[in-house]
Order: structure tokens, then C-alpha cells, then sequence
């Protein structure tokens, strides 16, 4: 794909706007018409360009149906697990969750800064770069993240308790759903949850539930006034369908799919299908690509997804750092915005080939990379835990969680992790009893 450049017409849009402030300070008349009419033009110029007809062959390989998609998927194993094995499941979704937490909040208080930045912060500190722990000081400390934890809770002098994410937020979204209504939940009862519990949220997120908000239909919301519907939003959610279907990644997609289809279209669906098929697999699979390789096999084989992550996968053999990998992905999709899909996935698998099953390196370099690296390492951490388990993750990463985990969430301020996770193992048997055989 190839963006228009925007440079001169954010840089007219400036000039227009600097003009309009000088000649109102000097007294000119005229200057609220002509604003008026620049306003009309650009709203009549957003709303055809929303009206453009999209490619047509690229429509046909880039269903928003599920039975399109399963129709366009290339062959896969489906199914990994007839059974839930308990002690091994219990072990592994362990690592998953820990380590989603963990890389998660490692990269937060960074959440979008460049290697640049990070790596002199690391100076700052007197700490190795890429991490291999958490920050000892982040800049702004008593910045809330998320309007709720200051910047500095998610540092390894000031940590107490797992600090708030939205992204860790739709993880525990995912088993309330499951609770609330069943393995056959459907994107309507998503979006009643998200009207439950959700105060706010972000790009796609924040759009869908304003729609939701106004009565527009859950099978309707994504799609309205809402230009973020391949941006990173709905495979951060992915987490919680592979962690209830574990060794069950054609499941784990589906019920992505339903998640994904409030917010999302084309891209954003597929990249939490694929993560959810990916996190699902790394309970029954020996390396992190195995998984990758999986993910690969729920999606469509041609879409922009899929394409992104083989080469990402043919490119990995030459990649063996944080720079190398992020430098690779500006090349590939130059003026992309830094929360979409396809770059930050192709991101996640990057740090995943490096750092293997080395918890540590997976989760540094990923964060290194930049972008929306508190997502991107935030899903690697789930799939090498899942791999290693919580026993393959060095201990320092977790010790301050204090089995506290905050929420935004209506009503609920607090969880336990521990009770966390003894709802996803109860709500995993729930799922596999339903689909026993299938």
C-alpha cells in the first residue's frame, strides 16, 4: 500500500490556520466566513472520501463474514488439545498471564517513544538497553496512565500491585464476558459488557462505544465514524479467547471474531483472530514461531495480514535486534500510523524470533521496537509464557505483583490474579464440555 504524503497539506493546513490567527489579531473582517467555509469544504472532502469505492479484488480477499473468512484460510491443525490437560494448563496459562502482565507493564510508562529515546532513558537509569527489567525511573512519575495509575507504579522501585492497562483491562473484559454469557456469546452481549464496564476507551474502541452509546447496533457500531477499524484495538483483546480455547486455535479465532467484529474490519479482525489462534497454539507447541505459524492458518491466506507476517517470517533469519527489526517495518510501511495492525503485529513476531522462549529478550527487544510497544510486547509475553510456562519466567518479573491487579472498570477497582486465574481455568473446562468433539 501507498499513502498519499501528507506534508504539504499539514503544512497549508498550519499556514491556514496561523493566517486566520494573525488576521484576527489585526482586526480583519471576513475571517469567521472564511473559517466557516474551509470547515464545509474539508467535511465535504472527508465525506467522499469515506464514499470512495474500496479495490475489488482486494474487497473478495479481505472478507468482514466469518464463514468468507474460514473459506479463504489455508489448511491448519484446527485443533491441538481433545482435552484440557489440568496441571499443564494451570502451569502454562500462568506464564501466559504473567507474562502478558509483565511485558505489558514494562513497556507502558514508553508506550509509543522511539528506541532513541528509550535507550538514553536507559542511560539515565545506568541500565542495560534493551531492558531486562523494569524501569528504575521513567520520566513524569506522577502522570496517570490510563487516568487512574501515576507512570512511576510501573516501575521496579515502585511497584506495588499490577498498575491499570487498557490492555490488560479487555484481557479480564474477555473472561467476564465468558462468565456472564456462556461460549456461545455473541458480538450483541460484547457489547452490552462494554456499555457495563467500560468507561472509556481508545481509536476504534472509544468510536464504537460512543455508537453503542447513541443506540446504534453492536453489528453496526464498528463501521460508523470510525476510521480506526485496522489500528492494533482488537488484537490487543486476543488474549483471553486462547487462553479459554488453549489448543483449540480455530475456536479461539472464532470467538476473536466475535469480539473483534464490534470495533474492527478487514485487518483489525484478523489480527486478533490470528493472535487468538497464536496465543492458543503456544499451550501446545515447543517455539513461539510454531505458534506464529499457526495463527497464520485462521486468517484469509492472501490478505494484508498474512502477507505481512510471511515476510516478517522470511525476513527474521536477518534480524537479530531491536533496530534492525524496527527499521525493517518503516521500510515495509512507510506513513503508517504506529497503532496499526500490520506494522506493530509484524513487531511482535520480530521480537518473538529473537528472543525464542528467553522470556527476558522477548519482552526487551519487543519494547525496544517502539511503536505501540506496550501492546506488541504485552502479546509476545503471552505467547512465550504460554510456551515456557510461569516457571520459565525469571522471577523478578513478577515478585511485586502482590497478586493485585487494578481496573478502570465500573465496579470493579481491584482483582486477585490469583482468582483471575482460577476463572479462566474454571471457564476453559466450561468451553471444552461445550465443544466436546468437535
Amino acid at each position: 500500500m501507498q499513502y498519499p504524503d501528507p506534508h504539504k497539506l499539514n503544512h497549508l493546513i498550519g499556514q491556514w490556520h496561523l493566517y486566520a490567527q494573525l488576521q484576527s489579531e489585526y482586526g480583519a473582517s471576513g475571517v469567521k466566513d472564511l473559517w466557516a467555509k474551509a470547515e464545509q469544504t474539508l467535511q465535504s472532502l472527508v465525506d467522499e472520501m469515506r464514499a470512495l469505492p474500496g479495490d475489488a479484488l482486494l474487497t473478495a480477499q479481505q472478507p468482514d463474514d466469518l464463514a468468507g473468512i474460514r473459506r479463504l484460510r489455508p489448511d491448519g491443525p484446527r485443533r491441538l488439545w481433545t482435552h484440557i490437560p489440568a496441571a499443564e494448563y494451570r502451569e502454562k496459562l500462568e506464564g501466559a498471564l504473567f507474562g502478558r502482565v509483565a511485558a505489558n507493564l514494562l513497556g507502558a510508562p514508553v508506550e509509543g517513544c522511539s528506541p532513541e529515546f528509550m535507550e538514553n532513558l536507559s542511560r539515565e537509569n545506568n541500565d542495560p538497553f534493551p531492558p531486562v527489567d523494569y524501569w528504575k525511573y521513567v520520566p513524569q512519575p506522577f502522570e496517570l496512565h490510563n487516568a487512574y495509575s501515576p507512570k512511576e507504579a510501573y516501575t521496579r522501585t515502585k511497584m506495588n500491585g499490577v498498575p491499570v492497562d487498557d490492555d490488560l483491562i479487555y484481557t479480564l473484559l474477555g473472561l467476564i464476558v465468558m462468565e456472564t454469557y456462556g461460549p456461545d456469546f455473541t458480538t450483541q452481549d460484547i457489547g452490552q459488557a462494554w456499555l457495563q464496564y467500560l468507561p472509556f476507551g481508545y481509536t476504534a474502541e472509544e468510536m464504537t462505544l460512543r455508537n453503542l452509546k447513541a443506540g446504534i447496533p453492536a453489528l453496526e457500531a464498528g463501521a460508523v465514524d470510525n476510521p480506526f477499524t485496522e489500528w492494533i484495538g482488537a488484537d490487543i483483546r486476543a488474549d483471553a479467547w486462547g487462553y479459554l480455547a488453549p489448543g483449540n486455535p480455530e475456536l479461539a479465532a472464532e470467538m476473536a471474531y466475535r469480539d473483534a467484529y464490534l470495533s474492527h474490519r478487514r485487518q483489525g479482525i484478523y489480527g486478533e483472530m490470528f493472535f487468538a489462534a497464536a496465543i492458543s497454539a503456544a499451550f501446545a507447541v515447543a517455539h513461539p514461531l510454531e505458534a506464529i505459524q499457526i495463527g497464520l492458518t485462521e486468517i484469509p491466506a492472501d490478505c494484508q495480514l498474512a502477507q505481512a507476517i510471511r515476510w516478517t517470517l522470511a525476513e527474521a533469519p536477518r534480524i537479530s535486534s531491536h533496530r534492525q527489526a524496527r527499521a525493517a517495518v518503516e521500510q515495509r510501511f512507510p506513513g503508517m500510523s504506529g497503532a496499526h495492525t500490520l506494522n506493530n503485529a509484524c513487531l511482535t513476531v520480530f521480537g518473538l524470533a529473537i528472543g525464542g522462549t528467553d522470556f527476558t529478550r522477548v519482552a526487551g527487544e519487543t519494547v525496544a521496537m517502539g511503536l505501540d510497544n506496550d501492546c506488541t510486547a504485552a502479546t509476545a509475553g503471552s505467547i512465550v509464557g504460554a510456551i515456557i510456562g510461569k516457571a520459565g519466567i525469571p522471577e523478578h518479573w513478577y515478585r511485586h505483583f502482590n497478586n493485585r491487579i487494578a481496573t478502570y472498570m465500573n465496579g470493579l477497582p481491584e482483582m486477585a490474579l490469583s482468582d483471575v486465574l482460577e476463572r479462566f481455568i474454571t471457564q476453559a473446562a466450561r468451553v471444552y464440555a461445550r465443544h466436546e468433539g468437535s
